[in-house]
């Protein structure tokens, strides 16, 4: 397929699953708005090698509204607006309900589920007067199921899955398409970081990697951010015209149990 002449705005993409997703959308030849903390430039090169067309980059902390309505703004400024958005920018905390930080919960709500919110309804009336669109959020498997610990994350993605059907009922009738695509584990920093704690208390970090791998995911196998994003060059084709509201889970089989 081809992505010439559209433009993507991937948050969070300067690493992992964003930056997996945004290599692919730029070798179908989209323009690319990357987002992601820190200096961008080797990473905006790397991009430009994949192929695709101009490449942009706003440091926007999408915890921040204003933030990211100067992150749409760029896009419309210097890319002509956003045809396809991928909401990906994500934390974590581990903790139990009753230990769980405030500041914690308060930040990964809004950086895993308000700025999905924020970004879609800044975005969506640009994609309705061009008469195309695709949003794709990346929720996770926790937005289907729950695990201990992690009640900020679970709760954001279950949020996210929410508001996906939202949307995509919103946009029924238009040639715009919402959807969520729900990894299990993925190798990104942030389940590295659980990886190490767990090998941090038993002093085998590689043993720890096939533990987390055994207790969810029956491939055991990491689904890949390539993958990841072949399957948002799917949800962004012809092909996936239809696909709306859907929450698609990759998972290696975590959900089959």
């Amino acid at each position: 397929m081809s992505l010439h002449g559209k433009t993507a705005l991937v948050t969070g993409s300067t690493s992992g699953i964003g930056l997996g997703i945004a290599l692919s959308l730029a070798k179908a030849g989209a323009n690319l708005v990357l987002n992601g903390f820190g200096d961008a430039s080797a990473v905006i090169e790397q991009v430009k090698q994949h192929g695709g067309g101009k490449v942009g980059h706003h440091p926007a902390d999408v915890s921040d509204v204003a933030q990211i309505a100067d992150m749409i703004d760029y896009a419309e400024r210097e890319f002509g607006g956003v045809d396809i958005l991928v909401n990906n920018a994500g934390i974590q905390h581990v903790d139990a309900v009753e230990d769980f930080p405030v500041e914690s919960w308060d930040k990964i709500i809004a950086i895993n589920l308000s700025s999905v919110f924020h970004s879609t309804r800044l975005a969506l009336p640009g994609m309705r007067a061009k008469g195309w669109g695709r949003i794709i959020n990346i929720a996770s498997v926790h937005g289907l199921v729950g695990s201990t610990g992690k009640a900020a994350y679970v709760a954001a993605k279950h949020g996210v899955i929410g508001l996906t059907k939202v949307v995509g009922l919103e946009t029924a009738s238009s040639q715009v398409t919402c959807n969520a695509i729900c990894p299990g584990w993925v190798l990104t920093p942030l389940v590295q970081k659980q990886i190490d704690d767990r090998g941090a208390q038993t002093g085998d970090v590689e043993q720890a990697k096939i533990d987390l791998l055994t207790e969810k995911q029956p491939s055991l196998e990491f689904v890949t951010p390539s993958q990841l994003g072949e399957l948002t060059l799917f949800l962004c084709s012809d092909a996936g015209a239809q696909v709306r509201g859907a929450a698609w889970n990759i998972d290696g089989g975590w959900l089959a149990r």
